[in-house]
């Protein structure tokens, strides 16, 4: 029998959206998307169902987590978190191994020597969307001390970006996935978020503010179009929320409708993975589509023993 930890349909949510993202990622018109994939787009996972970097860093932050102990000083886990990251990217040298990577990412891990403040390490011109498509289990584990949440969200995204948006993106996909959890309406998603984030970020409350713009469009390509490309983290996380707000009781739409974008596919359904993982829990995601999924069992086991600490 499947565990029904949150914890768990919030990783398998978010490494299928992923898996399904995958493929397209690099596609650069949904035209494009649907030649490679008639009629309708990717709809599925392939078999098996491989993940990239985003859920790689995700199973990282969790055992950085673990490493530290999840009441931990801030300092302590953000430390135990770039030791798991440095770990990861020792996985990337394997040319087998590697799951396109974000070129800041690397960057800032190529450039860490023992002694470095983590804190400091990340790129200060940075907002791409790495910093927020690995914080999904921090929604989770800080569900109920919003301030802790904030403020490691911050600090694991300062280890590899340091851009005030993809700060605020980071917050923003942590914060989702605890109103999810909290069985928050989704239509108040968006001004939750803002009003948590308040002062963060211009550009992050901007991307945001473009949800409700386009929310009734009746053109979804459109409308995904308008909020952004999901490169960097302020419209990665506006686009995985448009998703999530047309599809909030549907996973697998909603992660087809994330996937066939013409921006970041896999970082889009990652991001609303976690978030739908959240909301609707294991039974909602095609029990075909988990026995797919590579490391499930992995995944499990890492789920098993954060739940320990919660």
């Amino acid at each position: 029998m499947m565990n029904d930890s949150p914890l768990l349909a919030i990783l398998y949510g978010l490494a299928l959206g992923d898996a399904i993202g995958w493929p397209v990622e690099f596609v650069s018109s949904v035209t494009g998307i649907k030649r490679l994939y008639p009629p309708d787009g990717i709809v599925q996972p392939p078999d098996p169902a491989l993940f990239t970097d985003d859920t790689q860093m995700t199973l990282a932050v969790c055992e950085g987590l673990l490493a530290a102990g999840i009441n931990s000083s801030v300092d302590q886990i953000t430390a135990a978190i770039g030791e798991s990251f440095l770990e990861w990217k020792r996985t990337q040298e394997n040319p087998a191994q590697r799951r396109a990577p974000g070129s800041t990412v690397m960057r800032a891990l190529d450039s860490y020597k023992p002694g470095v403040n983590w804190r400091e390490l990340g790129v200060a011109a940075s907002k791409g969307c790495g910093a927020a498509m690995r914080v999904a289990p921090l929604g989770y584990i800080y569900q109920h001390q919003p301030e802790r949440l904030k403020e490691i969200a911050v600090a694991q995204a300062e280890i590899t970006h340091r851009h005030p948006a993809a700060l605020a993106s980071a917050v923003a996909a942590a914060y989702a996935v605890k109103l999810a959890l909290d069985r928050v309406p989704p239509p108040q998603f968006v001004s939750r978020i803002l009003e948590f984030i308040d002062g963060m970020s211009d550009e992050m409350d901007s991307a945001l503010l473009r949800i409700g713009h386009v929310l009734g469009w009746a053109n979804e390509e459109d409308a995904l179009k308008h909020i952004g490309e999901g490169w960097v983290g302020d419209e990665a996380v506006a686009l995985a929320l448009y998703c999530v707000l047309r599809y909030p009781d549907d996973y697998p739409a909603c992660m087809r409708r994330a996937a066939n974008t013409s921006g970041d596919s896999d970082s889009i359904a990652c991001i609303a993975g976690g978030i739908l993982g959240a909301r609707l829990g294991l039974n909602a995601i095609p029990a075909a589509w988990v026995a797919r999924l590579e490391r499930r069992a992995e995944i499990a086991a890492l789920a098993e023993k954060l739940n320990a600490q919660a």
